[in-house]
């Protein structure tokens, strides 16, 4: 649909993205479509009135889980009013329902022909985005007397669509229709409803527990105001912040994904279209940014990454013992092992973020029943640490994948196939290990052995990991200090030569606490300096280098993500100024977006384009990219948890103005933050 206004609704892992009419035709290469657990179950549903394709007047997205389009047949002119008005309005939980409204406005009775044209290809989400749709197996349609079954089977595999309505309608192989006569001024209304299938061995369907059977409009509305009551109130005096921070509570409710082992707790999913699923990394990073305001994402989280971590050596699957998995799927192409995902453990960083993670709940929530329930997986993550991840023996964590087919390459968050490169641009060869990785590694050790000596009475464990991270920092701060240039090199190759690249990986670092006091101011100017300071954020890549790339995916694009990650980072080594600063730029650059920060932007100046350009293919919403605001929130506040209290330690960019934020929960019950930002340099001088 080139060209079209794109209209998306969506409620976890069930998601509709159609034109501005309502319309759905889908291409085999276009993420267009009604979509539950990885897989396409509507690629073709448009609706005409006597053969007519609609054109819209306008729409509305009322919430992220329902859209309503107003619709005329033919073009509407300031001469030749429409005698005939449609409105088309649906919405998801689970599964998909919509309402047509037929109002004749004509001062005679008008006869209809209202058809909707129904069909999938059940095209897996991978397929899609691979640009090869090739199904083996058997696609299938039957008109029975009140509905339409729409199916796909290929051995156990099979997934269904079943479309009803309440008006008796005549159903054909390729959609149904109905055939009325409305009187002058008279309206009908027609409910359909498409339920979705994912049935396996035995007649199953597995996705009980999803919500597959109905949309109940009420609960998912009563959800919403539930979930937004529960987190804490924002009052702002910066009117943009507020509705930033709504939107992203808002986004952050629709992105949450109910796993089929979990009878419904939620995790975040990653982000919209390619990605509504579990993934370790996204996961986690969200969990983080999100912890004051939804700490119970992270218990899910944590839970359902532990039941899944890897127990074996698997090289199609790049799983170790111990690992924490990068991505989950539930489409054909994972159930017929075309690709690895079922699930894939091809990423580095989970599985110290794991850990990282555990720790940061624990002293948020003061759950310490949770870290001794996992206690066994959390030992097996820092054993994979020492044990599987350093693959050259020297104390590192390195990648290399096993999986040379539909593995990974890059297995760290910048995992595009050229994010890693030296300073003349040829890429290293593998294994590989970047910087923020080693960091990680690092803050899991130091956290972990606060675990141990709490949690788990093993003081000589907690003695050994201290050892074993002062260790790592040392070591690090001698091998990747690119001493001519003053930051850290973005990775090492084999040989230990750097790839001496000024990158945004270098404020993860600050954030893991693994970089030298003395170094942490140079740190500090490069992030804000011109090579990566755009204005509006860090650029995951300096201006200068020879892959810089303004819209390259990792070569030089903004990600609002890394960028919170950069000033939580900045506040740890008391870089208030510059934290504020980048968090200025990153909550401007979300009231060009509507408060929903995409998941990339382009790293040009801010005086050359004078608004943030999104990346072309960028996801929205998306996981970490809507926590962006909330972590965003409690680095300006300081909110730090700290001997079971919260302590709060404002650095406001200047014009920010007051800032409220209440109710924040966590061990200590529910408390308040306050803080006020300077409103201009002049006050700042008068100071």
């Amino acid at each position: 649909m080139p060209g079209a206004n794109i209209v998306r609704i969506l409620d976890g892992n069930t998601f509709v993205v159609s034109e501005d009419t309502g319309d759905i035709e889908a291409a085999p290469n276009e993420p267009t479509g009604l979509f539950s657990l990885d897989t396409r179950y509507l690629s073709k549903w448009v609706l005409t009135v006597n053969g007519e394709r609609l054109n819209s007047l306008s729409y509305d997205d009322l919430q992220y889980y329902e859209a309503r389009f107003f619709l005329v047949p033919g073009v509407a002119t300031h001469y030749i009013d429409a005698k005939l008005s449609v409105i088309r309005e649906r919405a998801v939980g689970g599964s998909f329902r919509e309402t047509l409204t037929i109002l004749n406005h004509d001062e005679k009775a008008v006869d209809l022909e209202i058809r909707m044209d129904a069909g999938s290809d059940f095209a897996d989400l991978f397929q899609i985005k691979d640009e090869i749709l090739n199904k083996k197996g058997e696609l299938y349609a039957e008109a029975e007397s009140d509905r339409l079954r729409l199916g796909y089977r290929r051995g156990n595999f099979r997934r269904e669509t079943v479309v009803s309505a309440n008006q008796p309608a005549r159903y054909d192989k390729r959609g149904f229709a109905w055939s009325l006569r409305l009187e002058p001024n008279e309206q009908w209304d027609a409910v359909i409803d498409v339920q979705t299938f994912a049935i396996g061995p035995g007649g199953r369907d597995l996705r009980i527990g999803l919500r597959a059977h109905g949309v109940e409009r009420l609960a998912l509305q009563q959800d919403l105001e539930e979930w937004i009551s529960r987190a804490p109130k924002l009052n702002s005096e910066h009117e943009e912040l507020a509705a930033t921070y709504r939107r992203s509570l808002v986004d952050l409710a629709a992105l949450r994904f109910s796993p089929l082992s979990l009878g419904g707790q939620t995790l975040p999913a990653a982000g919209l279209p390619w990605f509504m699923t579990m993934f370790g990394r996204d996961s986690i990073l969200t969990c983080l940014q999100v912890l004051p305001f939804a700490p119970e994402l992270s218990k899910t989280t944590l839970r359902i990454l532990a039941a899944l971590q890897g127990t074996r050596f698997d090289d199609f699957r790049d799983e170790d013992p111990g690992r924490i998995l990068h991505e989950m799927r539930y489409g054909e192409t994972a159930a017929f092992e075309e690709q690895p995902h079922s699930p894939y453990y091809g990423s580095v960083d989970a599985t110290p973020l794991f850990v990282v993670l555990l720790d940061e709940y624990e002293r948020w929530s003061g759950d310490g029943a949770l870290v001794k329930e996992l206690e066994v997986e959390c030992r097996a993550a820092l054993k994979w640490i020492d044990k599987y991840a350093d693959l050259i023996g020297n104390g590192y964590i390195w990648y290399e994948r096993r999986n040379t087919d539909t593995g990974l390459e890059n297995q760290c968050w910048k995992d595009s196939w050229d994010s890693i490169s030296y300073a003349d641009g040829t890429l290293p060869p593998f294994p590989r290990a970047t910087c923020e990785v080693q960091g990680y590694a690092y803050d899991a050790k130091v956290r972990a052995a606060r675990l141990a000596r709490e949690f788990w009475g093993d003081h000589t464990y907690a003695d050994q990991l201290e050892r074993e991270a002062a260790e790592l920092k040392r070591r690090f701060n001698q091998d990747w200090w690119v001493a001519d240039r003053g930051f850290y090199a973005l990775a090492l190759d084999p040989d230990g030569r750097q790839c001496d690249v000024l990158s945004s990986n270098i404020g993860h670092l600050l954030w893991s606490g693994i970089v030298d006091e003395e170094r942490a101011p140079q740190i500090a100017e490069h992030l804000v300096g011109p090579r990566l300071w755009s204005g509006w954020g860090v650029r995951t890549l300096a201006e200068g280098e020879v892959r810089y790339n303004p819209i390259g995916y990792h070569n030089g694009t903004i990600w609002p993500f890394d960028n919170s990650f950069v000033a939580w980072g900045l506040r740890r080594y008391g870089f208030t100024e510059e934290a504020a600063t980048v968090a200025n730029g990153i909550l401007d650059a979300a009231t060009y977006f509507d408060g929903r920060l995409p998941e990339a932007f382009g790293g040009y100046q801010r005086e050359l384009t004078k608004f943030p350009v999104e990346y072309p293919t960028a996801c929205s919403p998306q996981a970490w990219s809507t926590g962006a605001p909330l972590l965003l929130i409690r680095t300006m506040l300081g909110l730090e948890p700290h001997e079971g209290h919260l302590a709060v330690d404002p650095g406001l960019p200047v014009g920010m103005g007051r800032i409220e934020l209440l109710d924040i929960p966590g061990r200590w019950g529910r408390l308040d933050a306050f803080a006020r930002g300077r409103l201009n340099l002049d006050d700042e001088l008068a100071d």
